[in-house]
């Protein structure tokens, strides 16, 4: 969840969090490498190959940061937590399906049929996007120990307002981040086609924005106020 207390809270990670992740650094890759080559239907996909080094590359520097910015954040997105609202429970069920088939469609596409015919610059753009969109989810977990996968207003973790670091440029940022990263994925894995799923998954950020906001003006205090100092939601001066 991407708004809350002024700062990260002394912590220290227990045993379990600590096997989870270092289970999770190993996971996360071989599960990401079965998600692009089985539908690609070889191992000689060269973009995927790319991908998956820079992705296992990023995550592990991330983690790396993360673990000693803010270790908390690694137990708070461990798993939806109870109290999370009904509704953002239906978005995330239509949010996942819709963010896996990116790099599943590429696959198909840039690994298998060829259905796209995509240049190296706009390969490039694709890196471009998704890194500037993994630096700012990292930035707004760095600063924020509620960043939290559901929506719910924290009382059980004092829940507060944060208007530092990326919030205060715009109210959801790790949401803006994740559109960057959508787009970057399709592009940088070569598949026209992907993109679809990613502006899928876009238009249920923007609406999971709209409807996260309105519950944290209603429910979170001093969250009104922080909304009346910066007034963009996603994208700067412009919503």
């Amino acid at each position: 969840m991407p708004d809350a207390s002024p700062g990260p809270l002394p912590y220290r990670m227990s045993p379990e969090d600590r096997r989870y992740y270092l289970i999770s650094l190993l996971a996360v890759p071989l599960v990401l490498a079965l998600i692009l080559f089985l539908p690609a239907g070889h191992l000689s996909w060269a973009r995927g190959w790319l991908f998956l080094v820079i992705f296992s590359f990023a995550t592990a520097t991330a983690t790396a940061a993360l673990w000693q910015i803010n270790p908390e954040i690694f137990a708070a997105r461990r798993r939806i937590q109870p109290g999370t609202k009904s509704w953002d429970r239906v978005l995330l069920a239509c949010l996942a399906p819709a963010a896996l088939a990116i790099p599943v469609i590429a696959g198909l596409d840039d690994g298998r049929f060829h259905w796209s015919a995509m240049t190296a610059p706009v390969v490039l753009l694709g890196y471009l996007l998704w890194l500037l969109g993994f630096a700012g989810t990292a930035w707004a977990q760095a600063v924020n120990r509620h960043f939290e996968p559901g929506v719910r207003i924290q009382t059980d973790r004092d829940h507060h307002v944060i208007d530092s670091g990326p919030y205060a440029l715009v109210r959801h940022p790790g949401y803006s981040a994740a559109c960057l990263m959508f787009v970057g994925i399709a592009l940088s894995l070569g598949s026209w086609w992907a993109v679809l799923p990613a502006l899928l998954s876009c238009l249920l950020l923007v609406v999971r924005t709209r409807w996260e906001d309105q519950t944290l003006q209603a429910e979170l205090p001093g969250y009104r106020d922080y909304a009346q100092r910066v007034r963009s939601r996603l994208l700067p001066g412009v919503w």
